[in-house]
């Protein structure tokens, strides 16, 4: 993974998809037809994938893509990004609504004998659990410290390529393993495209040690006072409705969760700044990690790489 100007655009390359989907019982096929268009149009108010060229894109199913549930383009995104995949990598397996649409893509082109010596390794007891009873073969760092490619979704996305990923409390893991990648395949549907890290209003995740997390807390909240900043622990409801408790990650730890309201700035600082609290582990801001994004909307699909 690399770090270069995480602030600043970065070349693309575009590619526009457009798919014919089949629902057999409960299964979607995707079947794609690739044009190279001048420009994309991705239809919402704000697209840091436009590229202002000389002709309009060639899009032939965006009354078909247009009715599709959000689901089904997480679906349709993840089933693009497996065709990075080839046999006898070592493959990082996200965590996530998007990223377990990956992991079964990938387990069903093995049972097909289509993909061959494939070694997953995944971001979380979750996807652990998940590629274990698909029958995927599986590894850790330890024995595969550098690892071919990785797959994963992301919380958010903003016109550089940065990305807010662990509201699902992953961060650790999957940071560690997508950090570990020679490329990082990020696929999304159009909803998590932001203006800038935080943009949506939605949290920010720091993974904390337990150790008088509350004083944690607080000094993150102030670090961010200026960009509006609420930190909240996050906490999750007790089975059967019972009291609330923190909510433990994979690792034992608790996540503080940050909510702002303007940009944070610079956003190398900004993790410099975060990490040098003794109480942090980790935080969910991946700077200059994917190399490639592939987002799937309402008009089509767009698969940028960050290395034109």
């Amino acid at each position: 993974a690399s770090n270069t100007n995480t602030n600043t655009n970065t070349n693309t390359n575009t590619i526009l998809i457009s798919f014919e989907v089949f629902i057999r019982v409960s299964h979607t096929f995707v079947h794609s037809k690739i044009h190279k268009p001048s420009r994309v149009q991705m239809g919402s108010a704000f697209d840091p994938l436009a590229m202002a060229t000389e002709e309009p894109a060639v899009v032939n199913s965006t009354p078909l893509l247009s009715n599709l549930t959000q689901e089904e383009l997480k679906r349709i995104a993840a089933y693009k990004a497996v065709e990075f995949v080839e046999s006898g990598m070592v493959i990082g397996l996200g965590t996530g609504s998007t990223a377990k649409h990956a992991v079964a893509r990938i387990s069903e082109l093995l049972r097909e004998g289509k993909l061959k010596d494939i070694i997953g390794i995944p971001t979380s007891t979750t996807t652990h659990e998940q590629a274990v009873s698909l029958g995927i073969p599986l590894s850790d760092l330890d024995s595969h410290p550098v690892v071919d490619l990785s797959i994963d979704g992301a919380d958010e996305v903003d016109p550089a390529l940065n990305l807010v990923k662990g509201r699902g409390g992953s961060l650790l893991r999957e940071k560690m393993i997508e950090g570990a990648s020679k490329k990082f395949v990020v696929i999304v549907d159009e909803s998590k495209l932001v203006k800038y890290v935080g943009g949506s209003g939605l949290a920010v995740p720091v993974e904390v040690v337990p150790f008088c997390c509350d004083f944690t807390r607080g000094k993150l909240e102030e670090l961010f006072r200026e960009a509006g900043c609420k930190a909240k622990l996050r906490m999750k409801i007790g089975s059967n409705g019972g009291d609330a408790a923190p909510a433990v990650t994979d690792n034992g730890n608790y996540v503080v969760d940050l909510y702002l309201e303007r940009d944070m700035g610079d956003l190398e600082a900004a993790s410099k700044a975060i990490l040098r609290f003794p109480g942090v582990v980790e935080h969910g801001m991946f700077l200059g990690m994917a190399t490639t994004l592939i987002v799937a909307g309402k008009f089509g699909v767009t698969v940028r790489d960050r290395f034109g």
